[in-house]
């Protein structure tokens, strides 16, 4: 079977923005101080150019966004890969400007914030790659450093 043509740079980041508005739910790594990792799916929304994201305050992935982790961020299935490296950090609702867990909640159908047990996260890309087949592979770089090269 031959894959599809690839996709230029430019629908690329197209295709990434739709999925970052429209799916629900990605997978989030990250590790302890003690590099302990640990892998979670969560449910998210694209807020201002971050993702922003919830769970119990008590689980490892909140601990370890307490002290600014990398996080890694992937979306999609194996032949259509987002993979978003960025920082994460922990937002306590009160803290959440209204206007994001608006959305949030809006989005997801959800609204924890006033919810004592659960914090949110919030993980600012700095890389943002994204692929379909080999084909794609030379050019799956979409941003770099936090700014999107195309």
């Amino acid at each position: 079977m031959t894959p599809p043509p690839a996709r230029s740079a430019e629908q690329r980041k197209k295709d990434v923005l739709a999925r970052l508005e429209n799916d629900k739910d990605v997978w989030v790594a990250t590790a302890s101080a003690e590099g302990l990792p640990t892998m979670v799916p969560l449910s998210f929304v694209w807020d201002d150019g971050t993702l922003l994201l919830c769970t119990r305050r008590t689980n490892p992935t909140a601990v370890n966004a307490a002290d600014g982790c990398p996080a890694v961020v992937t979306l999609g299935h194996t032949r259509d890969v987002v993979h978003i490296e960025g920082t994460a950090r922990t937002v306590p609702g009160p803290e959440l400007s209204a206007a994001s867990a608006d959305a949030f909640a809006a989005k997801l159908v959800w609204d924890p914030r006033d919810e004592k047990a659960w914090t949110y996260l919030r993980i600012s890309p700095h890389a943002i790659r994204a692929w379909r087949e080999v084909n794609e592979l030379a050019t799956r770089e979409l941003m770099r450093d936090g700014v999107w090269l195309v």
